[in-house]
């Protein structure tokens, strides 16, 4: 057994209350934390803001990749199947892919290697797996457990991003004192129907089945759909959220932290979801994300749609990937428009990851990176 060295102390000019009340002269905050957001921390005063570098040298730094700006032969090459679709970020517990798939799948696929999750960025398209049809819309989260056979039918080009826990699950996180029914109630995920559309794809053809373990890829060929099911019972299934049915926690006198908004759970890293919200209302409230070192987990952050009201110059498409050690908070315009309460109400869309366990970057995310961003904190 062990446990945190824990004294709480105070120290100089600080605010009563961790992100609310700032001493005049000490308006940076910078909270120093463990274990994400749940350890011990510290909250700092500082005089001017903890991002103000004017240069930056060495492997260790914020970074952003544009991924509208893919090649052409990259999203080419993985149209076909996900597991050709290119790598943005993986470690040994998680693989961040961003798939795009324009044309219905010519076979099936299971991923061997942990669940997949799927968040739809763009499009819309029928979904075939073992336990029925369900059609997927933009803004959707798909979970699909491990080893689920599947297939899309698109209806229109999709952008998908994929976020595999390998040799894990996803599972719902522990709701605690505001209970099961918060952020969304467990009513509003739907699984897939054992349907007409279901059962009419269900035929006699030879149909191939793409396996990935350990990233090898096998091939199985049967001489029927495997998708024959005629029905299915029990408490495992795929299952779909869309962020629309998400309605955040929040607090009008309290800037709440990112884990307030986790949507999905893995042994070694969470899946956020940044929805609409009301800004904190309170004079004395911070309404922007603090500055802080999150020096246990890597941060990445996927932009779906609207405006990233804490940065700069980043568009729907976009990947954010701040590496722990480094401090990092919001950019100097929005940190600004937060002390004067310009916005009122934020109207972004984000899905971010927080991994345990280093991130490295994949050749792809590379190729689209905005060697800039380093730059944009500068006062």
């Amino acid at each position: 057994m062990r446990r945190w060295i824990n004294f709480p102390r105070h120290e100089g000019i600080t605010s009563r209350q961790a992100h609310a009340d700032f001493p005049e002269e000490g308006i940076y905050e910078r909270e120093v934390g463990r274990s994400g957001f749940f350890g011990p921390a510290a909250h700092l005063h500082h005089k001017h803001p903890p991002t103000n570098w004017v240069d930056w040298q060495g492997p260790l730094k914020p970074r952003a990749f544009d991924l509208n700006q893919l090649e052409a032969q990259d999203v080419e090459t993985a149209t076909s199947s996900p597991w050709s679709a290119p790598t943005i970020l993986k470690n040994a517990h998680c693989q961040y892919r961003i798939w795009h798939c324009n044309a219905a799948m010519n076979k099936l696929v299971r991923n061997a290697d942990g669940d997949e999750l799927l968040f739809i960025h763009q499009g819309t398209a029928s979904l075939y797996c073992d336990y029925g049809h369900l059609e997927i819309v933009q803004g959707d989260y798909v979970v699909l457990p491990r080893s689920t056979m599947w297939r899309l039918e698109p209806h229109e080009p999709m952008q998908i991003l994929m976020i595999e826990a390998t040799n894990d699950s996803y599972q719902l996180p522990e709701k605690g004192m505001v209970g099961p029914h918060a952020v969304f109630d467990p009513a509003v995920l739907d699984t897939p129907k054992i349907n007409d559309k279901f059962l009419a794809q269900q035929d006699e053809n030879t149909w191939q089945v793409e396996v990935k373990r350990h990233n090898q890829l096998s091939e199985i060929t049967f001489p029927f759909n495997p998708l024959d099911a005629i029905g299915w019972h029990g408490d495992l299934s795929v299952v779909r959220l869309n962020w629309r049915d998400i309605r955040p926690l929040m607090s009008h006198r309290y800037h709440l932290p990112p884990s307030a908004h986790t949507t999905f759970v893995a042994s070694r890293f969470v899946i956020c979801t940044f929805v609409p919200r009301p800004i904190e209302s309170d004079p004395g409230a911070l309404k922007v994300p603090f500055y802080h070192n999150n020096d246990d987990y890597d941060e990445v952050l996927f932009y779906h749609e609207g405006d990233f009201f804490s940065r700069d110059n980043i568009e729907k498409g976009m990947v954010t990937f701040h590496p722990a050690g480094f401090t990092h908070g919001p950019h100097p315009k929005a940190f600004k428009a937060g002390m004067e309460y310009k916005k009122k109400f934020t109207d972004e869309v984000a899905v971010m990851l927080d991994t345990r366990d280093a991130l490295e970057i994949g050749e792809a995310a590379s190729k689209v990176e905005n060697l800039e961003y380093i730059n944009s904190w500068k006062g």
